[in-house]
Protein backbone atom coordinates (compact mmCIF):
# COMPACT_ATOMS: atom_id res chain seq x y z
CA UNK A 1 0.00 0.00 0.00
CA UNK A 2 0.96 3.84 -0.14
CA UNK A 3 1.64 5.64 -3.43
CA UNK A 4 4.00 7.89 -4.82
CA UNK A 5 2.99 11.84 -5.49
CA UNK A 6 -0.77 13.62 -4.59
CA UNK A 7 -2.77 14.35 -1.84
CA UNK A 8 -1.78 11.70 0.92
CA UNK A 9 -4.35 9.61 1.84
CA UNK A 10 -6.92 9.40 4.65
CA UNK A 11 -4.72 6.79 6.41
CA UNK A 12 -1.40 7.94 6.04
CA UNK A 13 -3.04 11.35 7.78
CA UNK A 14 -3.85 9.35 10.68
CA UNK A 15 -0.60 7.43 10.60
CA UNK A 16 1.17 10.53 11.08
CA UNK A 17 -1.13 11.75 14.29
CA UNK A 18 -0.64 8.29 15.84
CA UNK A 19 2.92 7.10 15.14
CA UNK A 20 4.11 3.24 14.74
CA UNK A 21 1.83 0.23 15.58
CA UNK A 22 2.90 -2.88 16.86
CA UNK A 23 2.48 -5.89 15.16
CA UNK A 24 -1.38 -6.00 13.18
CA UNK A 25 -1.48 -2.27 13.15
CA UNK A 26 1.99 -0.74 11.55
CA UNK A 27 2.33 2.21 8.39
CA UNK A 28 3.84 2.65 5.23
CA UNK A 29 6.36 4.84 5.39
CA UNK A 30 6.02 5.46 1.15
CA UNK A 31 4.45 8.56 0.00
CA UNK A 32 4.36 9.89 3.06
CA UNK A 33 4.78 13.62 3.86
CA UNK A 34 6.92 14.29 7.16
CA UNK A 35 5.40 15.54 10.03
CA UNK A 36 7.44 17.76 12.69
CA UNK A 37 7.35 15.48 16.22
CA UNK A 38 7.06 16.72 19.67
CA UNK A 39 9.47 18.88 22.00
CA UNK A 40 10.15 17.19 25.16
CA UNK A 41 10.63 19.41 27.82
CA UNK A 42 11.97 19.41 30.97
CA UNK A 43 12.14 21.50 34.46
CA UNK A 44 15.67 21.62 35.49
CA UNK A 45 16.20 23.20 39.18
CA UNK A 46 18.95 25.33 39.86
CA UNK A 47 20.12 27.34 43.05
CA UNK A 48 21.01 31.03 43.27
CA UNK A 49 24.76 30.02 43.05
CA UNK A 50 24.49 27.80 39.94
CA UNK A 51 22.89 31.35 38.37
CA UNK A 52 25.97 33.30 39.56
CA UNK A 53 28.75 31.17 38.80
CA UNK A 54 27.79 28.78 35.69
CA UNK A 55 27.27 25.30 35.93
CA UNK A 56 27.16 21.88 34.01
CA UNK A 57 24.78 19.72 35.13
CA UNK A 58 23.61 16.43 33.67
CA UNK A 59 20.28 15.36 32.84
CA UNK A 60 19.38 11.56 32.30
CA UNK A 61 16.36 11.04 30.41
CA UNK A 62 14.25 8.63 28.18
CA UNK A 63 13.04 8.76 24.74
CA UNK A 64 12.58 6.46 21.41
CA UNK A 65 14.61 6.00 18.56
CA UNK A 66 14.04 4.62 15.38
CA UNK A 67 14.43 0.46 15.48
CA UNK A 68 18.06 -0.38 14.01
CA UNK A 69 17.20 -3.72 12.94
CA UNK A 70 13.71 -2.70 10.85
CA UNK A 71 15.29 0.94 10.42
CA UNK A 72 11.32 1.63 10.95
CA UNK A 73 9.36 -0.61 9.00
CA UNK A 74 8.14 -2.95 12.07
CA UNK A 75 8.80 -5.98 9.73
CA UNK A 76 11.78 -7.69 8.86
CA UNK A 77 10.56 -7.70 4.85
CA UNK A 78 9.08 -4.54 5.30
CA UNK A 79 5.73 -6.07 3.48
CA UNK A 80 2.96 -4.29 4.57
CA UNK A 81 -0.82 -5.84 3.71
CA UNK A 82 -4.25 -4.28 4.11
CA UNK A 83 -6.30 -3.60 6.94
CA UNK A 84 -9.28 -5.76 6.95
CA UNK A 85 -10.93 -3.90 9.40
CA UNK A 86 -11.32 -0.36 7.63
CA UNK A 87 -10.29 -1.59 4.08
CA UNK A 88 -7.24 0.19 3.51
CA UNK A 89 -8.70 3.70 4.47
CA UNK A 90 -7.50 3.58 8.27
CA UNK A 91 -10.85 4.81 9.15
CA UNK A 92 -14.24 3.46 10.52
CA UNK A 93 -17.49 4.76 10.28
CA UNK A 94 -19.77 4.18 13.16
CA UNK A 95 -23.72 5.52 13.04
CA UNK A 96 -25.43 6.64 15.94
CA UNK A 97 -29.11 7.15 16.05
CA UNK A 98 -30.38 10.25 18.45
CA UNK A 99 -33.89 10.75 17.35
CA UNK A 100 -36.75 9.12 15.87
CA UNK A 101 -35.34 10.75 12.47
CA UNK A 102 -32.05 12.03 13.27
CA UNK A 103 -28.72 10.25 12.29
CA UNK A 104 -25.32 11.00 13.36
CA UNK A 105 -22.42 9.79 11.27
CA UNK A 106 -18.90 9.27 12.94
CA UNK A 107 -15.81 8.92 11.69
CA UNK A 108 -12.86 7.70 13.82
CA UNK A 109 -9.64 6.23 13.27
CA UNK A 110 -9.83 2.23 12.89
CA UNK A 111 -8.65 0.26 16.51
CA UNK A 112 -7.21 -2.36 14.40
CA UNK A 113 -4.62 -0.42 12.03
CA UNK A 114 -4.70 2.79 14.59
CA UNK A 115 -5.61 4.58 11.55
CA UNK A 116 -2.64 3.56 9.34
CA UNK A 117 -4.88 1.46 7.15
CA UNK A 118 -2.13 -1.40 6.93
CA UNK A 119 -1.33 -4.47 9.58
CA UNK A 120 2.10 -6.33 9.22
CA UNK A 121 1.64 -10.22 9.21
CA UNK A 122 2.71 -11.34 12.57
CA UNK A 123 5.51 -14.14 11.34
CA UNK A 124 6.91 -11.02 9.96
CA UNK A 125 6.95 -8.46 12.77
CA UNK A 126 10.42 -7.45 13.88
CA UNK A 127 11.67 -9.32 16.86
CA UNK A 128 13.71 -6.26 17.84
CA UNK A 129 10.76 -3.59 17.98
CA UNK A 130 7.80 -6.07 18.13
CA UNK A 131 6.21 -4.74 15.23
CA UNK A 132 6.44 -0.48 16.94
CA UNK A 133 9.59 0.56 14.82
CA UNK A 134 11.01 2.47 17.46
CA UNK A 135 12.70 1.35 20.29
CA UNK A 136 13.87 3.03 23.99
CA UNK A 137 16.62 4.82 24.55
CA UNK A 138 18.43 6.25 28.05
CA UNK A 139 20.22 9.34 27.26
CA UNK A 140 22.60 11.78 29.30
CA UNK A 141 22.52 15.27 28.30
CA UNK A 142 24.88 17.79 29.57
CA UNK A 143 23.28 21.03 30.17
CA UNK A 144 25.15 24.06 30.40
CA UNK A 145 24.22 26.78 32.19
CA UNK A 146 25.95 30.01 31.61
CA UNK A 147 26.50 32.98 34.08
CA UNK A 148 23.41 35.43 34.00
CA UNK A 149 20.85 32.82 32.88
CA UNK A 150 17.10 33.79 34.35
CA UNK A 151 14.80 31.76 36.30
CA UNK A 152 12.40 30.15 32.99
CA UNK A 153 14.79 30.46 30.61
CA UNK A 154 15.30 27.69 28.22
CA UNK A 155 18.25 25.70 26.99
CA UNK A 156 17.30 23.79 23.36
CA UNK A 157 18.90 20.29 22.57
CA UNK A 158 17.91 20.16 18.62
CA UNK A 159 16.30 17.72 17.31
CA UNK A 160 16.85 15.25 20.64
CA UNK A 161 13.43 14.45 20.76
CA UNK A 162 11.73 11.12 20.10
CA UNK A 163 11.89 9.56 17.20
CA UNK A 164 9.56 8.22 15.04
CA UNK A 165 9.29 7.39 11.47
CA UNK A 166 8.68 10.28 8.25
CA UNK A 167 8.81 12.26 11.15
CA UNK A 168 11.31 15.07 11.78
CA UNK A 169 12.24 14.92 15.27
CA UNK A 170 11.76 17.57 17.59
CA UNK A 171 13.69 19.14 20.26
CA UNK A 172 14.70 18.52 24.03
CA UNK A 173 14.06 21.64 25.78
CA UNK A 174 15.47 22.16 29.76
CA UNK A 175 13.62 24.83 31.51
CA UNK A 176 15.93 26.55 34.14
CA UNK A 177 14.10 26.66 37.67
CA UNK A 178 15.66 28.80 40.60
CA UNK A 179 15.36 27.79 43.82
CA UNK A 180 14.90 30.19 46.80
CA UNK A 181 17.96 31.81 48.51
CA UNK A 182 17.79 32.21 52.30
CA UNK A 183 19.37 35.60 52.00
CA UNK A 184 19.65 36.70 48.30
CA UNK A 185 16.85 37.93 46.53
CA UNK A 186 17.41 38.15 42.40
CA UNK A 187 15.67 41.35 40.23
CA UNK A 188 16.54 40.87 36.39
CA UNK A 189 20.60 41.95 36.82
CA UNK A 190 20.68 43.39 40.59
CA UNK A 191 20.99 41.50 43.65
CA UNK A 192 18.91 42.57 47.16
CA UNK A 193 20.31 40.93 50.40
CA UNK A 194 18.60 41.65 54.02
CA UNK A 195 20.64 42.64 56.87
CA UNK A 196 19.25 43.82 60.45
CA UNK A 197 21.45 46.01 62.41
CA UNK A 198 21.08 46.39 66.75
CA UNK A 199 20.40 49.47 67.41
CA UNK A 200 23.70 50.30 68.68
CA UNK A 201 25.04 49.43 65.33
CA UNK A 202 22.50 51.85 63.63
CA UNK A 203 23.08 54.92 65.62
CA UNK A 204 27.04 54.33 66.16
CA UNK A 205 28.57 52.19 63.26
CA UNK A 206 28.12 49.18 62.20
CA UNK A 207 30.63 46.51 59.93
CA UNK A 208 30.20 43.05 58.95
CA UNK A 209 31.12 40.46 56.45
CA UNK A 210 28.84 39.44 53.99
CA UNK A 211 29.50 36.32 52.06
CA UNK A 212 28.96 36.71 48.47
CA UNK A 213 27.34 33.88 45.80
CA UNK A 214 31.10 33.32 44.91
CA UNK A 215 32.13 32.57 48.31
CA UNK A 216 34.12 35.95 48.05
CA UNK A 217 34.26 38.26 51.46
CA UNK A 218 32.79 41.35 51.23
CA UNK A 219 33.51 43.93 54.46
CA UNK A 220 30.17 46.00 54.71
CA UNK A 221 30.91 49.06 56.87
CA UNK A 222 29.13 52.07 57.80
CA UNK A 223 30.49 55.97 56.71
CA UNK A 224 31.97 57.52 59.67
CA UNK A 225 29.82 59.57 61.68
CA UNK A 226 26.49 58.22 59.51
CA UNK A 227 22.98 57.10 61.22
CA UNK A 228 21.84 53.82 59.72
CA UNK A 229 18.08 54.75 59.39
CA UNK A 230 15.22 51.68 59.45
CA UNK A 231 14.21 50.43 56.18
CA UNK A 232 17.20 51.96 54.50
CA UNK A 233 18.91 50.74 51.15
CA UNK A 234 23.16 50.75 50.19
CA UNK A 235 24.37 49.66 47.15
CA UNK A 236 27.79 48.21 45.45
CA UNK A 237 28.00 48.70 42.35
CA UNK A 238 29.60 46.01 39.83
CA UNK A 239 28.46 43.11 42.72
CA UNK A 240 24.96 42.14 41.42
CA UNK A 241 24.19 39.40 38.64
CA UNK A 242 26.37 38.49 36.13
CA UNK A 243 24.74 40.00 32.42
CA UNK A 244 23.67 37.24 30.43
CA UNK A 245 26.27 36.56 27.31
CA UNK A 246 28.39 39.30 28.82
CA UNK A 247 29.48 37.99 32.44
CA UNK A 248 32.34 40.89 32.67
CA UNK A 249 29.32 43.39 33.52
CA UNK A 250 27.42 43.06 36.59
CA UNK A 251 24.26 44.90 38.27
CA UNK A 252 24.21 46.34 41.38
CA UNK A 253 24.21 45.03 45.02
CA UNK A 254 21.40 46.48 47.00
CA UNK A 255 21.67 45.91 51.00
CA UNK A 256 18.04 46.84 52.61
CA UNK A 257 18.86 47.28 56.36
CA UNK A 258 16.26 46.91 59.24
CA UNK A 259 16.62 47.69 62.75
CA UNK A 260 16.27 46.12 65.88
CA UNK A 261 15.35 48.06 68.94
CA UNK A 262 14.77 46.68 72.26
CA UNK A 263 12.02 45.66 73.64
CA UNK A 264 12.53 47.77 77.15
CA UNK A 265 14.80 50.10 78.81
CA UNK A 266 15.76 50.48 82.36
CA UNK A 267 15.53 53.76 84.45
CA UNK A 268 19.43 54.32 84.35
CA UNK A 269 19.20 53.54 80.39
CA UNK A 270 16.73 56.08 79.71
CA UNK A 271 18.98 58.51 81.95
CA UNK A 272 22.21 57.90 80.01
CA UNK A 273 21.07 58.12 76.69
CA UNK A 274 18.97 61.49 77.25
CA UNK A 275 22.31 63.10 78.11
CA UNK A 276 23.25 62.01 74.44
CA UNK A 277 20.48 61.95 72.46
CA UNK A 278 18.77 65.26 71.00
CA UNK A 279 16.55 66.53 73.62
CA UNK A 280 12.49 65.75 73.49
CA UNK A 281 9.85 68.07 72.21
CA UNK A 282 9.17 71.08 74.79
CA UNK A 283 6.24 69.72 76.74
CA UNK A 284 5.40 73.88 77.45
CA UNK A 285 2.28 74.29 75.34
CA UNK A 286 0.64 70.83 76.45
CA UNK A 287 -1.61 70.94 78.35
CA UNK A 288 -1.87 68.14 80.32
CA UNK A 289 -4.89 69.05 82.95
CA UNK A 290 -7.17 68.76 79.89
CA UNK A 291 -6.05 65.52 78.71
CA UNK A 292 -7.69 62.36 79.00
CA UNK A 293 -4.65 59.42 79.84
CA UNK A 294 -4.88 56.13 77.14
CA UNK A 295 -3.50 52.89 77.84
CA UNK A 296 -1.05 51.55 74.55
CA UNK A 297 -1.22 47.94 73.99
CA UNK A 298 0.70 45.90 71.72
CA UNK A 299 -1.29 44.77 68.41
CA UNK A 300 -0.69 42.57 65.57
CA UNK A 301 -2.25 44.61 62.58
CA UNK A 302 -3.31 42.18 60.19
CA UNK A 303 -4.50 39.76 62.09
CA UNK A 304 -6.55 42.69 63.54
CA UNK A 305 -7.30 43.65 59.79
CA UNK A 306 -8.64 39.90 58.83
CA UNK A 307 -10.56 39.66 62.46
CA UNK A 308 -12.32 42.84 61.63
CA UNK A 309 -13.23 41.84 58.00
CA UNK A 310 -14.95 38.73 59.09
CA UNK A 311 -16.95 40.54 61.75
CA UNK A 312 -18.24 42.79 59.34
CA UNK A 313 -19.01 39.62 56.92
CA UNK A 314 -20.40 37.91 59.58
CA UNK A 315 -23.03 40.99 60.42
CA UNK A 316 -23.82 41.56 56.52
CA UNK A 317 -24.67 37.95 56.49
CA UNK A 318 -26.93 38.46 59.69
CA UNK A 319 -28.73 41.63 58.52
CA UNK A 320 -29.76 40.27 55.42
CA UNK A 321 -30.91 36.60 57.08
CA UNK A 322 -33.28 39.32 58.96
CA UNK A 323 -34.85 41.38 56.24
CA UNK A 324 -34.99 38.44 53.80
CA UNK A 325 -32.26 39.01 51.44
CA UNK A 326 -30.66 42.25 49.81
CA UNK A 327 -33.93 44.55 48.98
CA UNK A 328 -35.43 45.49 45.70
CA UNK A 329 -36.11 48.80 44.76
CA UNK A 330 -38.65 49.08 41.74
CA UNK A 331 -39.43 52.36 39.72
CA UNK A 332 -43.19 53.27 39.57
CA UNK A 333 -44.39 54.10 36.01
CA UNK A 334 -46.47 57.26 36.37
Amino acid sequence: MGGGGGMPSPFNIFSSLFGGSPCGGAGSSRGRREKRGEDLVYPLKVSLEDLYNGTTRKLSLSRHIICSKCYGKGSKSGALMKCSGCQGTGMKVVIRQLGSSIIQKMHHPCNECRGTGETINDKDCCPQCKGEKVVPEKKVLEVIVEKGMQNGQKITFPGKADEAPDTITGNIIVVLEQKEHPKFERKSDDLFYEHTLSLTEALCGFQFILTHLDDRQLLIKSNKEEVAKPDSFKAINDEGMPMYQRPSMKGKLYIHFTVEFPDSLSLEQVKALEVVLPPRPSRENMKLDECEETTLHDVNIEEEMRRKQAQRKEAYEEDEDMHGGPQRVQCAQQ
